[in-house]
């Protein structure tokens, strides 16, 4: 993000810069936008989506309106450290986001009493998981986030053949076998058309591209993951963490979402105390699309309340 010019009364938007953390025995990439009101918004992508396209929209809203910015790549993904490639295990996801807590309460201008996390589709489960396990935070938005367990997981599959099912998991399987021997991953597509083996043939899987990098300005994203990771997807359920989560949560959903449905996240989201819900039309990636401004207006104000309010 390169400084622009600015009107009278508007922030001009500083340069991002990048900065690393270690994760385990392994260095993270993160971007680092500086800000000015002392808040600070952590950031990551969905399912082995990296930073750059997952989170560059988002992040320069939140940034020109004062808040400062640390979106980061998982282990295994985009610019971050780790073998073997795009093995993306929920664990260590989880212990990414916890370290990246950690350096953003670090950097300067951060008040680490006013710390916020982001993630949509996955990671929009993993940050309810996170901040059911960190008192430390201030706020927490999950945007179509996929929280698990049975009637989503029935949701997502409807759209899946069953032959297609079963070469997944059999992908998966032999994948995690050649994983403990050593082998390279068998990697398998992020979104291909029910039957083909892919990791999600639901209708609006297939707008991840067009939402995410519409200019082709990301080469590097190769949009495929391990097989083995979708076998542990399958048994995760942060959608339960809910009733732990004690800061203020915003589930923001999309009425038409068939990837990440919304009912299930409403359900979740209804159990957490500090909850505030937020209903879109559109489908899994309306946020980055046509309901962009709605997405991050209502994001915006949620921010605004929990992380720049004085008692």
């Amino acid at each position: 993000m390169e400084p622009g010019p600015s009107d009278a009364g508007v922030r001009a938007p500083a340069e991002r810069r990048q900065v690393h953390f270690t994760s385990g025995a392994t260095r993270c990439a993160a971007w680092h936008y500086p800000g000015t009101n002392g808040a600070c918004v952590i950031m990551a992508g969905g399912f082995a989506v990296p930073k750059e396209p997952a989170t560059d929209l988002f992040a320069k809203r939140f940034n020109d309106a004062g808040f400062s910015v640390l979106a980061f790549d998982y282990r295994g993904l985009g610019r971050s450290g780790g073998q073997p490639r795009l093995v993306l295990p929920v664990r260590n996801q989880l212990a990414d986001w916890e370290a990246a807590i950690g350096f953003a309460a670090t950097l300067p201008g951060v008040d680490a009493t006013r710390l916020a996390l982001w993630g949509f589709s996955a990671s929009g489960g993993h940050v309810i998981r996170v901040a059911a396990r960190n008192p430390r935070l201030a706020a927490v938005i999950a945007q179509t986030p996929n929280v698990g367990g049975p009637a989503a997981t029935r949701r997502v599959t409807a759209h899946q053949k069953p032959l297609a099912m079963l070469r997944l998991t059999g992908r998966g399987i032999a994948d995690a076998i050649g994983g403990l021997a050593g082998r390279p991953p068998l990697l398998v597509p992020l979104a291909g058309e029910p039957g083909s083996v892919a990791m999600l043939t639901t209708p609006d899987a297939g707008d991840g591209p067009a939402a995410l990098d519409p200019d082709d300005q990301h080469p590097d994203w190769r949009r495929q993951a391990a097989a083995r990771s979708a076998l542990r997807l399958a048994f995760y359920h942060p959608g339960r963490d809910t009733p732990r989560v004690r800061c203020p949560l915003l589930v923001l959903t999309c009425d038409q979402d068939q990837t990440a449905p919304p009912g299930p996240a409403v359900r979740a989201a209804r159990r957490a105390p500090h909850a505030e819900l937020v209903s879109l039309p559109g489908r899994h990636y309306a946020p980055f699309m046509e309901m962009h401004d709605q997405a991050a207006d209502a994001e915006l104000s949620f921010l605004r309340r929990h992380l720049l309010a004085h008692p």
